[in-house]
Order: C-alpha cells, then structure tokens, then sequence
C-alpha cells in the first residue's frame, strides 16, 4: 500500500505500508519502520526488509527520505540530516495514529546510511522502542574522515571549499552539481567498494528509475548540501537511547563494519552487535540467504510486546 505522512516542517513523505494477511485489524499490533541506503530508495533494499518483516507478522512501514525520489523537498537529492531523522518521526506520527497499530510498540530498522539516521532520531523519540541497524554508515564519519580514517583534514576542507563555491553557483541560477554516489561505468582502476555499489545500483540486480525521475542521479546528492554530513554525529549520546534496545548487523567482509563495532562500543544496555560470516556490506541490502530475518523476528518479537 502506498501512502504519505508529513513532517513536522509540512513535507510529504512518502512510504509502502505492508500489512500481514491475517492480521486481526480489530487489534493493536506492533510495527515496524524501515529506511533505506543513503541515495537510494524504498524500492532498493527497504522494500526487502520491510515485506520480509510483514511476512513474519509485524506491520511494516518503508519509507523514502525527505528530498529523494516520492518524498517531498526541494532541491532534489539534498543533505539535510536533521531532516532525515524527522521523517522517521513523522513515520511514528502516522503509524501510531493507525487504529489497528499499537503506538507504544514501534520498531525501527535502518540500513546503511539510514542506520545512522535512525540512532540521530530515536536519540530524542522516545516513541522508537526497538532500534536495529544493518550494513551501517555513520554518514557523518564518512563524510568529515572516509573509511578507516583515510581522508585528511586538508582534503575535508578544500571538499568544504568546492561545496561553498557551488552555493554560489546556484544562488545565480547556475546548473547543480551532484557528487559521490556510485559510478555509472566501471574500468580497470574502478576500486572493489566502487565495484560493490555498481554491482546492486547500475545492474538489473537493484538499479531501480524512480516514477518520473531518472536513475542518473541515484545516490548522488548535491554537491553544495553533501559536506552538510561533516556536523552530524549520531552516535554522541547514543548510551542515552538506553534502555531500549539496540540491535546492530553487519558482515564479516563489510568495509562498514567499523562503524557498527564503533556505535556498539559506545550504546548502553541492552546491545548486541551480529557479524554475518561471508557477507560484504551490499550483501546485506538484498541478498536474503544471507540476511538474519531470524534474529531480527527473535529482536523485535521480544522487545515489541
């Protein structure tokens, strides 16, 4: 079922509810909300653990953020953190008002990017009573240091310089500029994480065109909104989320794991953190063999009464 909630600021967010076959609706049922990889969409991986979910028996809620693809906001394909952590809010606001959902039992699952955003949201929604995270992305570390700390401090600041200059290239009506993503071509110095994002973006295995848009411009956000990242810390006062449940997935071959280990470090009381044996951080969005739907049922059956 497709449908809209609105944010706190009066944006559309648009979602896929999915609703178990023989759910009594006459009852007060568990639900859970899932957000998708940073730039991509519901369609790409969201969809998967939100029917996936359903199928077990729980109400599920996929959504697209705020700027990207059926969401509302403008410009198109903008860095707003803060934003993205109110549209999960926005989603409790909707699900919790549904007559057959019980709004005192609302999980949240978030992947990759939206892993971190979720932590930035249930930080001060206490609504969110079960968080679990898969393949996660602490964007803001990615964006001010790269993986494994790689990027300097110098290479931040001329990234902060470009993004500025942009600022004034679109306050004259000049044309936007998109920036990192996943490339659209691969050659023979195309690196194995670039390799990773292509293989399920750019291939009928998870390239999706949204109604109306193009998949040109998947993954890739504004060049002038993207260094926005560099002042979100979602995982400061993450311990205070506690005692509500964190659940934390990641592979065992993921380029992202530091960020699930680094978020599970520093959670309080109650946490697990899952490592999936021979799954790389893209496994995780689609491929169900390898996804734990198990520990994820066995997560939220306990923790959503």
């Amino acid at each position: 079922m497709r449908l809209r909630s609105r944010t706190n600021i009066n944006l559309e967010v648009a979602g896929h509810l999915f609703i178990p076959n023989n759910m009594d609706r006459k009852t007060k049922n568990p639900a859970i909300i899932v957000g998708h990889p940073m730039g991509a969409v519901k369609e790409q991986s969201a969809d998967v653990y939100a029917s996936s979910m359903a199928d077990r028996g729980f109400i599920t809620l996929a959504i697209d953020l705020s700027f990207w693809v059926e969401s509302e906001g403008e410009p198109r394909n903008a860095v707003m953190p803060d934003m993205y952590a109110e549209d999960f809010s926005a989603s409790v606001d909707f699900l919790g008002t549904r007559p057959f959902v019980d709004r005192n039992n609302i999980g949240i699952i978030g992947v990759c990017g939206s892993g971190s955003f979720v932590i930035s949201a249930a930080k001060i929604d206490p609504r969110m009573k079960a968080i679990a995270t898969v393949s996660m992305y602490d964007m803001g570390s990615a964006s001010r240091n790269a993986l494994n700390h790689s990027q300097t401090l110098e290479q931040r600041k001329k990234n902060q310089a470009e993004a500025a200059e942009q600022r004034y290239v679109k306050f004259s009506g000049g044309e936007t500029k998109y920036t990192g993503g996943t490339t659209h071509a691969l050659n023979e110095n195309t690196d194995p994480i670039q390799r990773e994002f292509y293989e399920f973006y750019r291939t009928p295995r998870g390239e999706y065109t949204p109604k109306g848009g193009s998949s040109k411009t998947t993954t890739h956000p504004t060049l002038s909104s993207n260094t926005k990242f560099n002042n979100f810390y979602p995982f400061n006062d993450i311990e205070t989320i506690s005692p509500r449940p964190m659940l934390f997935i990641t592979g065992d071959r993921a380029h992202s794991r530091e960020f699930s280990e680094d978020a599970y470090k520093r959670a309080g009381q109650p946490k697990e953190l899952v490592i999936i044996p021979n799954a790389g951080h893209v496994d995780l969005y689609d491929k169900t063999d390898l996804i734990p739907f198990d520990k994820l049922e066995t997560f939220f059956v306990k923790h959503l009464k």
